[in-house]
């Protein structure tokens, strides 16, 4: 499979052509497919009262939804527009093997299925047909829900060719953002992953203290939380081996940090901050200081640095100074989220750092919502584009996993698994079993002034993309592993435009998602 890939162009000699490029900030966000977001895009419906939406003249179209698509779906529902004011939804059913079986070997019409996730509370919108399915992930968003997302669309760069590494839940997906693999497990739990390992037991509060191992690794295909972290929710945790990006930009001098929201511990050294669904809140007429309904922002399992002993920051230790921010101290570059601004403002941005947002604005459904995403997004944008170092910068907006969500394109399978965990692809594994891949297809926004401008890109990329845009631009083209998705990842660069920084500004009104002004 890697032949093949090599053979049609990517090579491991691409290196990308921006050099102006000195800092990359990565905003990860929470499982969506890419007809979740894009899917109708640039048509929006525009209701009244609602934000409008409509599209540039040149407007390039996406691989989306067809009109055949749309009315005579293979599945046995039709997508659907799902409202603003509907937009807290159900979480779906995303397991490694439910994904597959959802895919069908290609002929994507197994969506709706029986074993979907129930809503939790009586205010999430969540379908069934007559038959008892549940069919909310059928259902897309369209510009005037997710309006800042396609407003960055319009002005920036996309892809409708960006996949999940593998598929299945949101560690994998942050582990092949850093790693390129999910083989490498020491221990964990029996039922989250593919491999004979010990049991890790519940969290420790120092890298000092080895990870249990009977000399056997083993492959994760399901979320469960990092040994290395004493925020851990689970008592029965998981940790790996080996390098990640961290590692390498260590080696090579280089600053960068993963900052995510309420990694910060009260007095008690626990992660006890929360917030409810604040725009959602305001969009639905509730006020948000009298909802009782709040998520714990802090989820370990979302933190893909804390299963690594060489760099995980059990204790969730502060910087030992804002001079300190993206070198190895303390925090050993594992930082909660308003260190990022403590940095930026002190004009200490590291090189290289990765944004999670709080669980509220995420975008996960079940504990977010496009509109509380929609907020994050924009006042972090806003913020950046406002720092010396903007005209120097790239920013790539990705999702860690499709929650399951619909998407009519069938992922290629670059690498075979043939596991008791796995439907339909291929009946040898290539390498270490249970990492079937590609999985779904996701949205990925590139906002830069080196972005091009309106521009769709189709060129084949995936999850280790931007890990391998790290490696070739400030790791000297270095690669996790042998076994690494990142080794025949495609490159970026066509979402860039190597002539040099064109891009205006564009900032967004954070509840609206319209726009501000342009410069």
């Amino acid at each position: 499979m890697l032949a093949a890939l090599l053979a049609a162009g990517c090579s491991n000699d691409d290196r990308t052509t921006t050099a102006g490029i000195e800092h990359l900030v990565v905003i990860y966000q929470e499982n969506k497919s890419f007809d979740g977001y894009f899917g109708v895009y640039p048509n929006a419906a525009n209701p009244p009262g609602q934000p409008e939406f409509h599209a540039r003249s040149g407007t390039p179209s996406v691989n989306g939804l067809t009109e055949t698509l749309l009315l005579h779906n293979p599945n046995q529902a039709n997508p659907f527009r799902i409202d603003r004011l509907q937009s807290y939804t159900c979480d779906q059913s995303h397991e490694y093997t439910t994904e597959q079986e959802s895919r069908n070997g290609g002929l994507m019409n197994q969506f709706v299925r029986f074993d979907a996730e129930p809503p939790e509370n009586e205010r999430q919108f969540c379908t069934q047909n007559a038959a008892g399915q549940w069919t909310t992930l059928m259902g897309y968003f369209d510009g005037n829900t997710v309006t800042a997302l396609w407003s960055y669309a319009q002005h920036f760069a996309i892809s409708d060719s960006f996949f999940a590494s593998n598929f299945g839940e949101s560690t994998r997906g942050a582990i092949n953002l850093t790693v390129g693999d999910t083989y490498g497990v020491l221990c964990g739990p029996s039922a989250n992953v593919y491999g004979d390992v010990p049991s890790c037991g519940g969290p420790v509060d120092a890298t000092s203290i080895a990870a249990p191992s009977n000399g056997t690794l083993a492959t994760l295909n399901e979320d469960a939380d990092p040994y290395w972290d004493v925020c851990s929710e689970t008592d029965d945790t998981i940790a790996f081996t080996g390098r990640n990006v961290g590692d390498l930009l260590n080696e090579a001098g280089v600053t960068w940090g993963w900052f995510q929201g309420g990694f910060a511990v009260d007095a008690s050294g626990a992660c006890t901050s929360g917030h409810p669904l604040e725009s959602y809140d305001r969009a639905t007429g509730v006020d948000p200081a009298t909802d009782e309904l709040v998520f714990t922002d802090y989820v370990p399992h979302h933190n893909p640095f804390q299963y690594f002993a060489s760099t995980a920051n059990p204790r969730h230790l502060p910087p030992s100074s804002v001079d300190a921010i993206g070198r190895t101290d303390q925090a050993n570059h594992s930082y909660d989220l308003s260190w990022f601004w403590a940095a930026a403002d002190a004009g200490n941005l590291p090189t290289v750092s990765f944004l999670k947002a709080p669980a509220y604005q995420n975008g996960h459904p079940g504990n977010s919502t496009p509109l509380d995403e929609q907020t994050f997004l924009v006042e972090t944008l806003n913020r950046l584009q406002g720092l010396p170092e903007w005209s120097r910068m790239v920013v790539i907006i990705a999702w860690d996993d499709s929650d399951g969500w619909y998407d009519h394109v069938p992922s290629p399978i670059v690498n075979r698994s043939a596991t008791s965990l796995d439907f339909l692809c291929g009946d040898v594994s290539d390498g270490a079993g249970g990492r079937c891949g590609y999985g779904p297809r996701l949205p990925l926004v590139v906002v830069s002034p080196f972005a091009k401008q309106n521009y769709v890109s189709s060129t084949l990329i995936d999850q280790s993309s931007i890990l391998r845009f790290i490696e070739d631009r400030w790791a000297g083209g270095a690669r996790i592993s042998a076994t690494s998705f990142d080794n025949f990842a495609g490159p970026i660069d066509d979402l860039l435009d190597a002539g040099g920084a064109r891009a205006g500004k564009l900032l967004l009104d954070p509840q609206t998602g319209t726009r501000e002004g342009r410069t």
